[in-house]
């Protein structure tokens, strides 16, 4: 029996490294065939994907009115809910998208006419815009100053390099880009179609999932206990606990904290009569979900987009969005967010980096709880090693560490 596990357990360790090694050279030396697979097979999930994510999303929305349903039936019947009655989650899953779906529409209502008219304006007036920009540079470039001189040098040195770049680069990109113009235009209606069927779709999962999460949640523990020994199985489930802790807390938490940033700021700019704000606050309000860089990604180009209306507002609009920040990271920020992640604002600014790098926007949403997530497993397996070793968990405790004389061994104290 003992030997029957020794090579079970030695031919899944050679066929495990095996297919890493497959895999391994097929990422970097082949084709990317395996890559390929993934991307069609996501493409494929696309639809339980969606709703996977907004059953995630929602589920402490569900959980919080299936709440008050219980306590209501609970005080109006004078007796308890039967646990195998249904009605409550049901009602609670169609409260949940009822009130989503409400403030999609509302916003919508409210936000797409002011934010169609104001792209209207903008494209109305990029004309005359153009013409302001190009006196500003060309009173800079004819004044005598310092800065005026040295971009006049720099025009005249890459000049040539500029012409030639525009003949053999962007010339024949834009025809390129014309003569493939209607097709892009399919194509691009074709992607909006196969979105919203899967996103409907989706909204199907997650009324599925959000209706049996206790008992999927029940047969995944059984999977993981069936599988593993029972200490292997706690820490896979109290690690996964952990994971959802950090991307519950941020990533529900982020986006909440940006909704509520995007409405105040409309509000804000709807009193100080800011040029271009529907525009401004979306803008706002979407970049606000990436952290730490956020801020500055919506605010700088919003800034000179009023400033082309109007100077004066743009120094309004550019000290609101100071206060407004100020009152987001000390205020609403640490209220909802709280320490989800629990990381310092150097990793916090590493996680993002990397994350943009891999993966753009989402990556650099997403970067911070991943890098929490692979913090937390460090500091669980750092913790674990020195504790078998009886020795102190705190980062404190090694600082001067180095400076204690060496520790005798046994057999010189006898």
């Amino acid at each position: 029996m003992r030997d029957r596990k020794y090579y079970w357990r030695l031919g899944l360790t050679i066929f495990l490294t095996a297919c890493a090694v497959l895999v391994f050279y097929d990422t970097f030396y082949m084709g990317g065939t395996l890559q390929s697979f993934v991307t069609k097979l996501v493409s494929a999930l696309a639809p339980v994907l969606y709703g996977f994510a907004m059953a995630y999303l929602l589920a402490p929305v569900v959980n919080w009115i299936e709440v008050l349903i219980n306590r209501a039936a609970k005080k109006w019947a004078k007796a308890d809910v039967a646990e195998t009655a249904r009605w409550p989650r049901a009602l609670s899953i169609l409260l949940a998208w009822a009130f989503v779906l409400l403030l999609v529409y509302l916003l919508l209502v409210m936000l797409i006419p002011q934010l169609v008219n104001s792209i209207a304006v903008l494209i109305n007036n990029a004309e005359s815009y153009y013409n302001q920009i190009y006196n500003w540079i060309n009173g800079l470039l004819n004044g005598d100053s310092e800065i005026g001189q040295w971009a006049s040098n720099i025009i005249d040195r890459y000049y040539d390099n500029a012409l030639d770049f525009l003949q053999d680069k962007i010339l024949p990109w834009a025809q390129s880009m014309l003569t493939s113009l209607s097709g892009g235009i399919w194509s691009g209606i074709w992607s909006v179609v196969s979105f919203l069927k899967n996103l409907i779709i989706g909204i199907i999962v997650s009324v599925y999932m959000l209706a049996m999460k206790e008992k999927s949640a029940a047969r995944c523990c059984k999977v993981v206990y069936g599988t593993f020994r029972e200490d292997q199985a706690r820490t896979i489930i109290r690690a996964t606990r952990k994971v959802d802790y950090i991307f519950s807390g941020f990533v529900r938490g982020k986006l909440l904290d940006s909704l509520i940033i995007g409405i105040l700021c409309f509000i804000g700019c709807s009193i100080l009569d800011i040029p271009y704000t529907p525009l401004v606050s979306v803008f706002i309000g979407v970049t606000n979900v990436i952290p730490f860089f956020g801020p500055v990604i919506g605010a700088i180009p919003s800034a000179f987009l009023i400033l082309l209306v109007n100077p004066l507002k743009c120094l309004i609009f550019i000290i609101f969005i100071l206060v407004l920040q100020t009152l987001d990271g000390y205020v609403i920020g640490p209220k909802i967010l709280g320490g989800s992640t629990g990381m310092s604002s150097f990793w916090v600014v590493v996680a993002i980096l990397v994350g943009g790098g891999f993966g753009g926007l989402l990556g650099m949403f997403l970067g911070v709880p991943l890098c929490a997530c692979l913090r937390a497993l460090i500091k669980y397996l750092i913790d674990r090693r020195l504790r078998q070793r009886n020795k102190p968990v705190e980062a404190g405790a090694y600082v001067d560490r180095d400076r204690e004389p060496d520790p005798v061994p046994p057999e010189e104290t006898e």
